[in-house]
């Protein structure tokens, strides 16, 4: 469309309103843009929802172990401060894999030796640090601007950056007490066969980093089961070997091909708690945790459970490799897949004590660059996952002429099999196919496990770790989300275009979602396939 110049527009007579109602009108106007004005304001502060002091009571389950609080000591009127980068002529500390690292595995010992010994009221002692994770994860922090609101850095986007700022301030407290700058925590590679593992040092009950409130049972020798369940299978070593290495290809690889299916869900002031977990959280991380806790205690601590989960010295190195395959996952995407450029999440901020207990502000912006940070991987364990694509298994029916009518909701007392359509319209090379668990309640009173297999309604004759076998949900106990009362309400992603270029089946209409219940009680709202894109 082409404008007439203005000389050339036909002149409107308009009716001159009073001048009263023009002043009323300008003054309606001012107070209109006032409000948006003071809405945008509070929208930039309270969008990212961490940046905040409040602390109270967690959320704590029946049977739980002394001690019952959280919250970190007052800090002065002039804290917190904002975060600063390290010193770049500072040593750059390196993290070593545990079962590899004798003498830093004894420096890691000496300094929660040390930590142990500082006055339960030192911000920077070890009880107080094991209260950071639990007043983040067990409902004692409050959201900004929404008291009513608690924190959870789990199931969502902060999942990754969270535990990344946590072992920061933990290892430089830690370098500080032993006087060495260069101190780094070891990790505990439980994703490559030598280091599958509780290292040695944690099981020596002379060592600071023994921890009694663990599982007997999976103590080394014994094989970390990375698809654990509560049930110790009777697979060889070379067998549960297999199968963790399967895993790790479907979470980091398969499942893991956009930042939001990688890091969870967008989480921000105001949304409720656990949007979505991403892939490495769900399987590997919650397995691990559930794997060591001690089964005898009704809430598996301690790791079992996240408000004692930081309270074992193996929590640390469990997520130090949990960093370190943030770092692998986006040298294997690139940078420019790597992450969020969505200011909710650079912005959103968490408080820690430093080495000079000092409380200080740091937002997920601050963690992004580990090298800024001063720190780095020994990659030397590799990544051998990466060459164990999960083969299909033959024979295993689709059985679409079986399916039986299903209604969402549905209650997983059984296993259930869905047809699922796809989209209509054909993806482009940018978008990746995903199957959306939507509606997800579990019963927040006991740990919650299923499966989810595409194009197998006879999952059982599935191999081990085999390609069908899509991906699990798993939740830990969470206190006061009871089914009933207020169940844990989430979501999960699987992506499928491996799945489907595997199984030959990208030009169906539509796939088979079977959905089989492992542990604890649980309802689906609905299955959905949508395109999504980096």
């Amino acid at each position: 469309m082409r404008l007439l110049p203005a000389k050339n527009h036909p002149r409107r007579h308009r009716t001159r309103p009073s001048p009263h109602l023009v002043r009323r009108r300008r003054l309606q106007s001012h107070t209109v843009e006032r409000r948006r004005r003071r809405q945008g304001r509070q929208r930039q502060a309270h969008s990212h929802l961490t940046d905040q002091l409040l602390c109270g009571e967690p959320d704590l389950p029946p049977d739980a172990l002394p001690p019952f609080h959280c919250c970190p000591p007052p800090a002065p009127a002039s804290e917190p401060v904002n975060f600063t980068f390290p010193d770049p002529a500072e040593p750059l500390r390196v993290r070593r894999p545990a079962h590899a690292a004798a003498d830093d595995m004894a420096r890691y010992a000496r300094a929660v030796a040390l930590m142990k010994a500082l006055p339960p009221s030192d911000p920077r002692s070890f009880y107080q640090q094991a209260s950071v994770h639990c007043a983040y994860c067990a409902g004692a922090r409050r959201q900004a601007g929404r008291p009513e609101l608690a924190v959870q850095v789990h199931y969502s986007w902060l999942f990754f950056p969270f535990h990344r700022a946590y072992l920061y301030f933990f290892e430089r407290i830690a370098a500080k007490l032993l006087g060495d700058p260069g101190f780094a925590v070891p990790f505990w590679s439980w994703d490559v066969p030598e280091g599958m593992r509780i290292p040695a040092e944690f099981a020596d009950e002379a060592s600071p980093l023994y921890d009694p409130i663990r599982n007997p049972r999976h103590a080394p020798p014994k094989v970390v089961n990375l698809d654990y369940s509560f049930v110790d299978k009777n697979y060889t070593d070379e067998q549960q070997i297999q199968l963790n290495l399967r895993i790790m290809y479907k979470q980091m690889v398969t499942n893991s091909p956009l930042p939001s299916l990688f890091y969870g869900q967008p989480y921000r002031a105001g949304d409720p708690e656990r949007p979505g977990a991403g892939t490495v959280e769900l399987c590997p991380h919650n397995a691990v945790h559930w794997w060591v806790g001690d089964v005898s205690r009704p809430n598996d601590e301690d790791m079992g459970v996240y408000y004692a989960a930081a309270r074992d010295p193996v929590f640390q190195a469990h997520h130090a490799n949990h960093d370190r395959l943030w770092e692998a996952w986006r040298g294997i995407r690139g940078d420019h897949r790597a992450g969020f450029t969505d200011p909710d999440w650079l912005d959103s901020s968490f408080l820690f004590y430093d080495e000079e207990a000092r409380l200080v502000r740091v937002t997920v912006r601050d963690v992004l660059d580990v090298g800024k940070l001063r720190y780095a991987y020994d990659n030397s364990v590799g990544m051998p996952w990466l060459a164990a694509r999960p083969p299909t298994t033959a024979g295993v029916s689709h059985g679409r002429g079986d399916l039986r009518s299903i209604t969402f909701p549905v209650s997983l007392d059984a296993a259930v099999s869905v047809e699922v359509t796809r989209p209509g319209t054909p993806r482009s090379r940018s978008e990746e196919e995903v199957l959306v668990i939507d509606g997800i309640e579990a019963n927040g009173a006991d740990f919650v496990k299923f499966d989810v297999f595409v194009n197998a309604m006879e999952y059982e004759k599935v191999g081990l770790g085999g390609r069908e076998m899509a991906g699990s949900f798993l939740s830990p106990k969470h206190p006061g989300m009871e089914v009933g009362k207020r169940a844990v309400k989430t979501s999960m992603r699987v992506a499928l275009n491996d799945i489907l270029e595997d199984l030959g089946v990208e030009g169906d209409d539509s796939v088979t979602v079977t959905l089989v219940p492992v542990r604890g009680k649980v309802r689906v709202g609905g299955l959905r396939i949508v395109y999504m894109a980096g």
